[in-house]
């Protein structure tokens, strides 16, 4: 497999540290809000990756952690006259609603900043006493002038990096590009105590930490959206190579941004959408398949047209998904025909073709959109057999597995009334009686249903 490294900018053979497992550290959200749809590109970029690879035959550990003390949330608890620790736990459970909706797997691992807090003063300590970091005023901030690699991801020399930086004014940062790795305590806001004084961790020293006790010096993949590139994991690398000697991650990969209708997302220009505000109107299913719709480094548009088209293209899944399922039910026993097999085969080594090469889940659904094709003739033959059709099944559901698609698959009930009514159609049909068929087909249509004649029989589904 194929993968887009940022740190080199070229494509290269993903080689894991561990024979036949995949180590994934993922950087999650900062917990004081709903996710935004930006949010929901990355969570479903790396939960399709998680499970390509091991539909390839790779085991994956996978932590994404959670920011759960940060100024943000620290501004609303203080907003709400709560604690910050009740907005950080509010806002996951509701992160795990939108997660779950998205069909988003829990990661093995989702660490928390405040249950970790030895590791990070761990590492705080070790850069400042191997002399990376310094002590001023309470803070701790990392000297960046230590790290001559500064730059390498966001392929950036540092004298650029600093024509944009400034010190503040009564910062006790030595240079312009020094960050905080930890903070000293402000009145009114959580901290803890630690060998430099009673605070909290600056935002990029948690990752380093984290990722280090969870996973090791060295990840496989570290993952997250284009806005991390810099500053912070510009600087992950900074504190985590210089505390172990070792690089950080093998491969980092990014996903693109999202604009809304052409512009940037942002709350000043009134377009950010909300995930759970578009699940309400569309559901969670097509805001996952539009995330993956197009290839996970390219900007994502978002448009009310885009999501409407993503909801029709799902609908045709799910409508070769249920009509399958028929047509098993109805088709005689049979083995899998030669020509079947082949086409199975093929899907299955078109779709490892793109998804190998650089993780193409848009091509990845056309594949799938191709083998939907080629089921719905099949549905339609005389000549099926029950063998081909679970062939063609088996290869669907594992295909749309791949990308979480076709995760609803309750039924929905059907009303007594319209059942009855159903009913009644069948004996005037029997009956040749096809003006009063008719009639009531159009009362049932209506009532918000839809009637179709397939090969297995009558069906009726909500319109």
């Amino acid at each position: 497999m194929q993968i887009y490294n940022t740190m080199t900018r070229q494509k290269e053979e993903l080689k894991p540290l561990t024979d036949g497992t995949v180590k994934i550290y993922a950087c999650g959200p900062t917990v004081y809000n709903l996710i935004h749809i930006g949010n929901a590109r990355a969570l479903c970029v790396f939960d399709t990756l998680r499970r390509y690879l091991e539909f390839r035959g790779y085991n994956v550990f996978y932590v994404q952690n959670f920011t759960d003390v940060d100024d943000k949330i620290i501004k609303k608890a203080n907003e709400l006259g709560i604690t910050a620790h009740e907005v950080s736990e509010n806002a996951i459970k509701e992160y795990f609603t939108d997660a779950d909706g998205l069909n988003v797997r829990r990661a093995d691992v989702h660490p928390k900043v405040t249950e970790n807090m030895d590791i990070i003063i761990d590492i705080v300590k070790t850069l400042v006493d191997k002399g990376f970091a310094y002590e001023a005023g309470g803070d701790v901030y990392f000297d960046t002038t230590k790290f001559h690699e500064y730059g390498k991801l966001s392929h950036m020399p540092l004298e650029d990096l600093q024509a944009g930086a400034r010190i503040e004014v009564g910062s006790l940062k030595r240079d312009p590009m020094d960050f905080a790795v930890w903070k000293a305590a402000k009145e009114g806001e959580p901290y803890w105590d630690s060998p430099f004084g009673k605070g909290r961790p600056g935002w990029h020293i948690e990752c380093s930490a984290m990722s280090r006790h969870y996973i090791g010096d060295t990840i496989d993949i570290h993952g997250g959206g284009a806005d991390l590139i810099f500053p912070h994991h510009e600087n992950e690398i900074a504190q985590s190579e210089c505390a172990t000697g070792c690089p950080l991650a093998n491969v980092w990969m990014h996903n693109g941004m999202l604009n809304v209708d052409g512009s940037k997302m942002s709350k000043s220009k009134g377009n950010f959408f909300m995930v759970r505000d578009l699940s309400s109107e569309y559901g969670y299913e097509p805001i996952r398949f539009m995330l993956l719709s197009v290839h996970y480094r390219s900007q994502l548009n978002y448009t009310l047209e885009v999501i409407e088209s993503c909801k029709a293209a799902l609908q045709r899944m799910y409508t070769c998904r249920d009509s399958l399922n028929r047509a098993v039910d109805a088709t005689a026993e049979g083995a899998a025909s030669e020509s079947v097999l082949a086409d199975v085969k093929a899907a299955r080594e078109q779709f490892i073709k793109v998804m190998d090469d650089d993780f193409n889940t848009a091509d990845g659904i056309s594949v799938i959109f191709e083998l939907v094709r080629k089921i719905n003739t099949a549905i339609a033959s005389e000549n099926a057999t029950k063998g081909d059709l679970n062939a063609y099944r088996d290869e669907f559901s594992a295909l749309t597995n791949v990308l979480g698609l076709l995760y609803n698959n309750k039924d929905e009930e059907i009303p007594a009334e319209i059942t009855e009514l159903i009913e009644q159609r069948k004996a005037a049909r029997k009956a040749k009686d096809f003006a009063l068929a008719d009639s009531i087909r159009d009362k049932i249509t209506a009532m918000g249903y839809i009637v179709e004649e397939t090969r297995q029989g009558t069906i009726v589904k909500k319109a």
